[in-house]
């Protein structure tokens, strides 16, 4: 008789083979958001592909990702203090630098001579763009993400609420920009959507893909400032972006950067920009509507079985035309798999 209970995320067996292997070796050459920028007053904790991070800013500025334990007794950095230019642990005090991880000082030793020579942390590259710190696991297999189509734009950036989704990188960016769904999950946010999709405008250029459709003003709060023209654009593995075209008030834009906890387990960090010019609805507007959008999304997402791409076929799916973005982004991150994992030889 066939077992008809859906079993839970814990019983079903983990996705494995020699591609979902490739891509999470791939994904730790790849710069992955850790931190709202904002946040950084006090040590923040972050989770990337496994590695437990702390990431806090010091007293010159400088945005710092270093490893969380501390190499006496396994104090958690996330709870200590910052001094200067150095961390200390909550545990003993010990301190260690934001440059390169040494231990510097240790309160209970009366020679500081005597410190540890190999006592230290391990500590990451860090970046802030668009409002949050960027970090790389590994020697990077390709530089940050660059948004061309916004040069020259004059921006004004607030980073939303990072959300927490039991998903991957790849199911939670094909979700950002899968319209299908929209007279499913977004009924509320979006007002009615017609069922059937148009054909869509999409094209990949490496690993990038972008798609041009028309907002029309609808019953929902997403569209709200009225019509505008939509470009998708996004990069794989961990880019998916919207600029918001309006002819009568000008641009803004949502961008998401899901990082990876886990193999399929994600952090969704994400904001909202504005042209300094934009005349339609304010960013603390633009971002409850925008948040509004995903968190009708994170319960259907965070369902899916499997909970990331099964690069491995395990699974059977079938796709339809609506699914002509999702194909292209899957092309795209296999094409960043390759390429990283060719970088790693070199």
């Amino acid at each position: 008789m066939l077992d008809m209970v859906r079993k839970p995320f814990s019983e079903l067996p983990p996705l494995t083979g020699p591609k979902r292997e490739a891509a999470e070796r791939a994904m730790r050459r790849q710069w992955w958001a850790v931190a709202r920028s904002a946040d950084l007053d006090t040590p923040q904790p972050a989770v990337l592909l496994g590695e437990r991070l702390v990431v806090y800013r010091t007293a010159s500025g400088q945005a710092v990702v270093q490893s969380r334990r501390c190499p006496h007794r396994g104090g958690d950095f996330t709870q200590g203090k910052v001094h200067g230019e150095a961390i200390a642990c909550p545990y003993h005090g010990w301190q260690f630098a934001a440059a390169d991880g040494k231990c510097t000082h240790i309160p209970s030793l009366e020679d500081q001579c005597k410190i540890p020579p190999r006592a230290a942390i391990a500590t990451y590259p860090a970046v802030e763009k668009w409002g949050h710190v960027w970090t790389v696991l590994e020697q990077p297999a390709m530089p940050l993400y660059e948004m061309e189509a916004w040069k020259g734009l004059d921006l004004e950036w607030l980073a939303g609420p990072p959300l927490d989704s039991e998903t991957g990188v790849a199911v939670a960016i094909e979700n950002f920009r899968d319209v299908a769904h929209f007279p499913f999950v977004h009924e509320v946010s979006m007002g009615p959507s017609p069922h059937i999709v148009e054909p869509l405008k999409v094209r990949r250029e490496g690993l990038e893909i972008f798609m041009q459709r028309t907002l029309h003003a609808g019953n929902g709060d997403w569209a709200n400032d009225g019509d505008c023209e939509m470009y998708y654009q996004c990069t794989a593995p961990g880019l998916a972006t919207i600029t918001y075209d309006y002819a009568r008030y000008g641009k803004r834009i949502v961008a998401g950067f899901p990082s990876p906890m886990a193999y399929d387990h994600v952090m969704i960090f994400w904001g909202v920009a504005n042209e300094r010019t934009y005349t339609g609805a304010n960013l603390e507007e633009c971002l409850r509507v925008e948040e509004m959008v995903y968190r009708e999304d994170l319960p259907i997402a965070g369902a899916l079985e499997p909970r990331e791409i099964d690069w491995d076929g395990t699974y059977v799916e079938h796709s339809v035309p609506a699914d002509l973005f999702t194909l292209n982004y899957r092309r795209a991150f296999n094409e960043f798999v390759e390429a990283a994992l060719a970088e790693e030889g070199r």
